[in-house]
């Protein structure tokens, strides 16, 4: 009876060990899968921001919490068993969808790029007194707006990741895309939070008038407009990245390889050429390639669209 009792528990122990170690390995492939995400999460905080603008700041936070948690369905209750079953079934769709997304991104981001070096009217979202909303059916409104906007970042996030994943177990999978739609969420919603409160924190520092928080509020103030600018900036350029990036290795999987070997080689010349931070400088190389084929793809993706849509526009 107590051999059989110690038996038991030897394989109670042997399998909290596998347990433990799968986890362990989810947790590793999730925080290496979900950097191959950074630059859609960073569009995805760069975008989010102007979805609270013109809103009263004691809705802002609520707002946040209500676009992250639609967010979170939207990973783990449409695009994660999605995801799941294109493994199951439909494997090969991986990277022709993912390609699609990676022209996506492509295409958005030569789109923020044309409207910068083009003289256009400026465009804002529509405030409560203009458009005849109550300041409810606004938030909603918004809030709509933005788990939709939300819903194809999700799903380009979650594609990067699965392709990303080398565990073959179906349930490691779904482990990982778990972990990673739990932390992808929460850093994006969670740096959102502080970005549409800083200024405000930032007018209690400077009400204060201290010697120290004084300055350090009237910065948050004055800075954050030029911030938010950045964060887009940086958005954009992550977006023709990160979907120059996804088409290169696409093109690679079906034997055309010649973009990956010209951005390599660059890349390769550029640490060569750079004693100091080598490996630094090769990635930036490795970018800037992936993200002029992006801006690239976008113009050209841009071009059909609009050819396209001519005849739709004209009527």
């Amino acid at each position: 009876m107590s051999g059989g009792l110690l038996a038991l528990l030897d394989d109670v122990v042997a399998l909290t060990k596998v347990a433990a170690a799968s986890l362990d390995d989810a947790a590793a492939q999730a925080v290496k899968v979900g950097s191959k995400t950074a630059g859609v999460v960073i569009d995805d905080a760069a975008v989010t921001p102007r979805y609270v603008t013109g809103i009263a700041a004691g809705r802002e936070l609520p707002i946040v919490g209500r676009i992250a948690y639609g967010s979170l369905k939207n990973k783990l209750l449409f695009l994660l068993p999605a995801a799941l079953l294109l493994t199951i079934f439909l494997p090969q769709a991986i990277t022709p969808l993912l390609m699609i997304g990676g022209l996506y991104l492509a295409y958005e981001g030569f789109e923020k790029v044309l409207h910068w070096v083009t003289p256009a009217h400026p465009t804002t979202l529509v405030d409560a007194a203009g458009s005849g909303l109550d300041e409810k059916a606004l938030e909603d409104q918004r809030v709509a707006g933005a788990i939709r906007t939300d819903f194809i970042l999700s799903a380009e996030i979650m594609a990067i990741a699965l392709a990303n994943i080398t565990a073959p177990e179906l349930h490691t999978k779904a482990l990982i895309l778990t972990v990673v739609a739990l932390l992808v969420t929460g850093g994006v919603y969670g740096a959102v939070a502080l970005i549409v409160k800083a200024d405000d924190f930032g007018v209690v520092l400077a009400r204060r008038n201290g010697f120290i928080s004084g300055p350090i509020g009237r910065g948050l103030v004055y800075g954050m407009p030029p911030f938010l600018q950045l964060l887009s900036v940086i958005g954009t350029i992550a977006m023709l990245w990160v979907g120059g990036g996804i088409l290169v290795h696409g093109l690679q999987e079906y034997g055309v390889g010649a973009p990956e070997h010209i951005i390599h080689g660059f890349a390769e010349a550029v640490r060569a050429a750079v004693p100091v931070a080598s490996d630094v400088f090769a990635w930036v190389a490795s970018a800037f390639g992936a993200a002029i084929v992006g801006l690239v793809a976008g113009a050209v993706t841009a071009l059909v669209v609009k050819i396209v849509t001519l005849p739709f526009a004209k009527a």
